[in-house]
C-alpha cells in the first residue's frame, strides 16, 4: 500500500474517531505517514491533557492498528 493510499485510510478512521475527541475539547491532526508510522499532533483541550498519551495509545492507536493494514505505530508530535 502506497503511503497515499495509507493516509486516506489514516484520515477516514481519524473522522470516525473525532467526534469523541471534540466532545472532550480535543481533535487531533494527522502530520505525516512514513514507514507504517502514523505521526499526529493533539489539539485543543487533547494537547495538554495528561491523559493525552492514553488516549493516543489505548484509543487512536488501537483503532488504526485494527482498522488500517500497514500501520504499526502511532507517534505524537508537538
Amino acid at each position: 500500500m502506497s503511503d497515499q493510499d495509507m493516509i486516506a485510510q489514516v484520515q477516514e478512521v481519524l473522522d470516525k474517531l473525532r467526534p469523541f475527541l471534540l466532545r472532550d475539547g480535543g481533535d487531533c491532526e494527522l502530520v505525516d505517514v512514513e514507514d507504517g508510522i502514523v505521526k499526529l499532533r493533539l489539539l485543543g483541550a487533547c494537547g495538554s491533557c495528561p491523559s493525552s498519551t492514553i488516549t493516543l495509545k489505548a484509543g487512536i492507536e488501537r483503532a488504526l492498528l485494527e482498522e488500517v493494514p500497514g500501520v504499526v505505530e502511532v507517534e505524537q508530535v508537538f
